[in-house]
């Protein structure tokens, strides 16, 4: 008898995650997320398997992961394929990436000291320099580190967790929108963090609010014929 008062034998033996299925679930989310694999493109395992060099078995688990998560759809006698998100789905978060980014504006413009505003100008420059070489993919994770940056400096925790995890969805949903927002996205970048330097909390506010409802926006306007 355990000491909990179980009977021995009735409590599962839990086994240790691997290494490598971890790293093909987190290649494979990487791979989803930047769009290197396309919303409605079939996930053959033989053939991911190959491309990560691994066994079929890991990748297996994996879209079983990414399933249960809501990245891969597997389909009966189909098979796997990544999902394809619908406008509803895209709205309800990007809606509420909106209001958790809002209040992280208005509470960085109240906690951000000199040292976290210069970060933040220096994630802009980077930023602007990938958007004017057109590299999309520096400039998708360059916006991603910048919202995060003033997601840390709100210095809510709570807050930080929830935005955390809708980070993966937000950046697949920016990937495709991203040259199309450009320069006027940094534009806007430029703005908050002066805002937030004035430590305007109002404003900081506003702009992020605009700025997110721009990204919502676009993405809706890209599904259109």
């Amino acid at each position: 008898m355990l000491s909990t008062g179980l009977p021995q034998g009735s409590v599962p033996r839990l086994e240790r995650p691997g290494p490598l299925r971890d790293r093909v679930y987190g290649a494979l989310l990487e791979l989803i997320t930047t769009r290197a694999l396309q919303p409605g493109q079939h996930l053959v395992e033989s053939e991911l398997a190959g491309h990560l060099g691994v066994s079929r078995q890991p990748v297996r688990e994996a879209l079983q992961r990414l399933n249960t998560e809501g990245w891969v759809d597997l389909r009966p006698a189909q098979g796997a394929f990544v999902h394809e998100p619908t406008d509803e789905e895209a709205d309800q978060l990007l809606t509420v990436r909106t209001l958790l980014e809002a209040e992280a504006a208005r509470l960085a413009a109240a906690n951000a000291g000199s040292a976290g505003v210069a970060a933040l100008e220096d994630l802009c420059v980077q930023g602007e320099r990938a958007v004017a070489a057109d590299d999309v993919d520096a400039a998708v994770a360059l916006n991603a580190r910048l919202h995060a940056k003033v997601m840390e400096l709100a210095g809510n925790a709570v807050l930080a967790e929830l935005a955390g995890q809708v980070d993966r969805r937000v950046r697949w949903y920016y990937t495709p929108v991203a040259r199309q927002r450009g320069r006027q996205s940094w534009i806007e970048h430029r703005e908050l963090i002066a805002a937030i330097a004035d430590r305007d909390e109002q404003r900081a506010t506003r702009l992020m609010r605009e700025h997110t409802e721009h990204t919502r926006t676009s993405y809706h306007a890209r599904q259109r014929p």
